[in-house]
């Protein structure tokens, strides 16, 4: 049951990451290559302050560190699996989004296209049909 505790906390944390889209563009910029607070705003299009918040917010869901650099200091994923997480979990998204279309730069960058759709394999489907269906709660 502590296990489940855990990694339930753990997704808390992320899915409060990513509840807020310039939260989201920063670990999406970050993906790529570790920035300055200043270059993140300029490229965000965001003040250094609201940075400065989500950045906060990030480090302290676990998902982005600080790095001293000098008198300076730099962002950069907390590990550079969460990297390819977030590419994999675009990918997906995009690929299970019957609204999405994706273009030749989502192509390029490693994410699905639309018209190839993620279906759950045969475990997962036997398992799912194998459990149980629970009443809704409050009916």
């Amino acid at each position: 049951m502590l296990h489940a505790l855990t990694s339930t906390s753990v997704l808390e944390r992320v899915g409060t990451a990513l509840s807020d889209p310039t939260r989201v563009r920063i670990l999406v910029a970050l993906r790529d290559a570790s920035a300055y607070p200043s270059e993140l705003a300029d490229l965000l299009g965001v003040s250094r302050q609201s940075l400065s918040n989500h950045l906060s917010c990030l480090r302290g869901c676990g998902l982005v560190v600080f790095v001293p650099e000098g008198r300076r200091s730099r962002y950069e994923l907390v590990d550079p699996k969460l990297g390819h997480a977030i590419t994999d979990l675009l990918g997906v998204v995009l690929a299970v989004d019957p609204k999405h279309d994706a273009g030749p730069t989502e192509r390029e960058n490693g994410r699905a296209p639309a018209d190839r759709r993620v279906r759950p394999g045969p475990a997962i489907r036997d398992a799912a049909a194998s459990r149980p269906v629970s009443p809704s709660v409050g009916t």
